[in-house]
């Protein structure tokens, strides 16, 4: 038991130190104990430890107030990297987009590939040809525009992904942590992490992609709400008389958004709303939903912003949860 303890207590304080070195970049040792609030001892071993691993690397020499000049040691953001692949539509055909980050999230490589279909052998060699330029890869992210079901996807827009397992044969083929996410989650997450939002308001993402059914994602007290079986922000199931497949009557739509927006409100009363969508005039689905408040009306409404390109929180939201995925298990969390 105290042997356990113990290996618990250094692994606290090596995340401890871990994380010091992120926010700093560089330090010395007597710097490092002063900020963790650790002794020069448990500093002496940690940092030994860490430059081991790789971690951390020794960097210049500084003056040390008149004695012997100290080694700064500076943080390897390079250790571990993340591959992010999301999917996209493009006219009709996939378009995968894959990004390899640091752990400073700085971008290394972006490239992006259309294809006719989803293929997974395109995805494999995509994620081999990413693995073998950057072999310190050591989490995969995949947006996908649907719901994942203990590893299937048992619900997209496009429906070519349905019944697509993919995390388990990932895994095995790169022996590497694969976790799937839904797009609009993803995207949800990026736009409170860009625009810095107090976690504990709530924000809905509501996302409507051109001739495809709506997705909507839920951020709340510092976390994604996924629901049982992650099916929380299933909009295109609410009872709707739209078929999002074919419809094109721009005020149709418009109104199916203002009344999707006003549903939302009364369940969730969020303080943040965006709306992401290029089918219909902003101030379209505006009148349409001041036609429902007028008519159903509510004590709060939400501050709600209309952004065009979802892609950009999308990609901005699989960085961050890839890089949540790249830091160290620890068993005291």
């Amino acid at each position: 038991m105290k042997t356990a303890n113990a290996n618990m207590m250094k692994q606290m304080n090596l995340h401890h130190v871990r994380q010091v070195m992120k926010q700093v970049e560089t330090a010395t040792k007597p710097q490092l104990a002063g900020l963790t609030k650790l002794s020069v001892v448990t500093i002496n071993s940690l940092v030994r430890e860490l430059h081991k691993r790789g971690e951390i690397f020794e960097d210049a020499l500084v003056p040390s107030n008149g004695g012997r000049p100290a080694l700064t040691y500076r943080y390897n953001y390079d250790f571990s990297l993340g591959l992010v692949i999301y999917m996209k539509d493009c006219g009709g055909k996939f378009m995968l987009s894959s990004v390899v980050i640091n752990l400073e999230n700085r971008v290394l490589s972006k490239r992006e590939q259309i294809v006719s279909s989803f293929k997974q052998d395109t995805l494999d060699q995509l994620m081999d040809e990413c693995i073998a330029a950057y072999p310190a890869i050591q989490a995969i992210g995949i947006g996908v525009p649907g719901q994942v079901v203990d590893g299937e996807i048992m619900t997209s827009s496009h429906r070519e992904l349905e019944g697509v397992r993919m995390i388990e044969q990932i895994g095995q083929r790169f022996n590497l942590p694969v976790f799937l996410e839904n797009d609009v989650n993803a995207a949800v997450y990026g736009y409170h992490t860009n625009h810095k939002l107090d976690p504990d308001h709530t924000v809905t993402g509501l996302y409507f992609p051109d001739r495809y059914p709506p997705g909507m994602g839920i951020h709340q007290e510092g976390r994604l709400i996924r629901g049982k079986s992650g099916m929380a922000g299933e909009i295109k199931f609410l009872p709707f008389d739209i078929d999002w497949y074919t419809e094109s009557n721009s005020e149709r739509l418009a109104d199916a958004i203002g009344w999707i927006i006003q549903s939302v409100n009364s369940i969730l009363a969020p303080e943040h709303m965006v709306i992401y969508q290029n089918s219909v005039a902003e101030g379209a689905w505006r009148q349409a939903l001041e036609r429902y408040q007028a008519r159903y009306p509510s004590p709060v409404y939400p501050d709600i912003f209309q952004k065009h390109n979802f892609e950009d929180d999308f990609e901005t939201g699989m960085r961050w949860l890839t890089l949540q995925a790249l830091q160290p298990a620890t068993s005291y969390e």
